[in-house]
């Protein structure tokens, strides 16, 4: 997409038109040559390493007053860089989920019905800060038959143009379309607004950033949405975890990478554990940094604690930031994360099956946990390649979607010569 001198509503009705011809091509490839052209991205990436670094680098320049997780998520590194390229390889080594037969059945009078997955058509991908989310979108919806509009952050402008190069590299060399992945051509806000409007041009929209963003989007689209608000998460350590395990999971649920939706918010801990447990468990964080929000029972224990006020619970930190309260068992726990919790990932530590199976039955949340952190509901952790979001809502995909999860559906139905009484 090119910038002109015209409205954001035109510039993008010309280039969702364009991506509607770009997927009525791919919807007919075969699975092979999407491929070719994910794996040729792929290799554009690793050529393109230092200008993807260097436009990077101007980002992080430019950004003014960024959280220490804000930055981590805007940086790229030689690392990062190669987790793109690996995640376009690891797509493309997926099964073809376009055309497959998802049912089959046979009516009495003979007729076949076959419910066979197809192409959503055109996406629009609106985006914050992680630069690395154009490379996992534009991979998922080539896989998945689909072309993509990409909008990213204007904190990470440069860095969504260089990967971007990459991948319509990748597409020229696999003899694709270019415009099956495109990028708007600035920063303005208006190219948003233009996007939620564009009922009829664009079939599906998906937000990944901040809460204001995606609600934002929830309030003002025109078109469907395939979103999650926030990503609040729990760790529940119940009376019959291990506790060098709940350590462990812990600590990587809440500090691996605290600005991630995936990361664990706020720990919950049964009350005949937490006496001795709820210490080391604070001890450990606090050495990585951890700052907590307690309620008056474990302040009880640790009266160093900062108290937790209602809105603690129920607010993603996004940081190195810890809410923390004592409950009395499964139910207990599981009336706070109904309360509280966004359905997005929730996590038990226990060695009592029966407690975890009713946890797992018990939460709405869109991925449960046994004994694992919180952060690995990631569409790479899955076996997807990558992920375009994490869905939290209760139609079509949930949890973290990949390329099966983005095609849509429709009928066959064969028959004999079958005329209806």
């Amino acid at each position: 997409m090119n910038a002109m001198p015209d409205s954001a509503s035109a510039q993008l009705a010309d280039a969702a038109r364009d991506a509607r011809a770009a997927a009525r091509v791919l919807a007919r490839l075969p699975g092979p040559a999407r491929d070719a052209a994910l794996r040729a991205a792929a290799a554009a990436l690793r050529r393109r390493q230092d200008a993807i670094l260097e436009a990077n680098a101007a980002d992080l320049d430019t950004a003014q007053g960024l959280t220490d997780a804000f930055r981590d998520r805007l940086t790229l590194n030689p690392a990062r860089v190669e987790a793109m390229a690996r995640g376009l390889e690891e797509i493309a080594a997926q099964p073809d989920p376009v055309g497959r037969v998802i049912s089959e059945w046979t009516r009495p009078n003979g007729l076949v019905i076959r419910r066979v997955a197809q192409p959503m058509g055109v996406i629009g991908m609106i985006y914050e800060s992680r630069p690395n989310v154009g490379a996992d979108a534009a991979g998922i919806c080539l896989k998945a038959g689909s072309a993509v509009i990409l909008r990213g952050g204007s904190e990470s402008l440069r860095s969504a143009r260089a990967i971007h190069a990459a991948i319509a590299e990748g597409l020229r060399a696999a003899g694709l379309p270019e415009a099956a992945v495109q990028i708007v051509p600035s920063a303005d806000r208006a190219f948003v607004g233009a996007m939620l409007r564009a009922s009829g041009l664009i079939d599906l929209i998906i937000p990944r950033g901040g809460k204001g963003l995606v609600t934002r989007v929830m309030e003002e689209a025109r078109v469907p949405v395939l979103a999650h608000a926030e990503g609040l998460c729990h760790t529940y350590v119940h009376e019959a975890a291990d506790p060098a395990m709940a350590r462990a999971i812990l600590a990587n649920a809440k500090m691996r990478r605290t600005g991630i939706c995936g990361a664990t918010e706020t720990l919950l801990i049964d009350a005949a554990v937490a006496p001795s447990l709820l210490p080391l468990l604070i001890g450990d964080l606090r050495a990585l940094g951890c700052d907590f929000r307690a309620d008056a029972r474990a302040r009880a224990i640790l009266p160093d604690l900062k108290p937790a006020t209602e809105a603690d619970f129920a607010t993603e930190w996004l940081d190195a930031v810890l809410s923390v309260k004592v409950v009395d068992g499964v139910e207990d726990a599981i009336a706070h994360i109904t309360r509280y919790g966004s359905e997005h990932t929730e996590a038990i530590v226990t060695q009592d099956e029966s407690a975890a199976r009713q946890f797992l039955d018990g939460i709405g949340s869109a991925v449960g946990m046994w004994n694992a952190s919180t952060q690995f509901c990631d569409g790479g952790e899955f076996g997807f390649g990558a992920e375009i979001g994490i869905a939290t809502g209760r139609l079509h995909a949930r949890g973290p979607v990949g390329a099966e999860q983005l095609c849509t559906w429709r009928y066959q139905v064969l028959g004999s010569g079958q005329t209806r009484p």
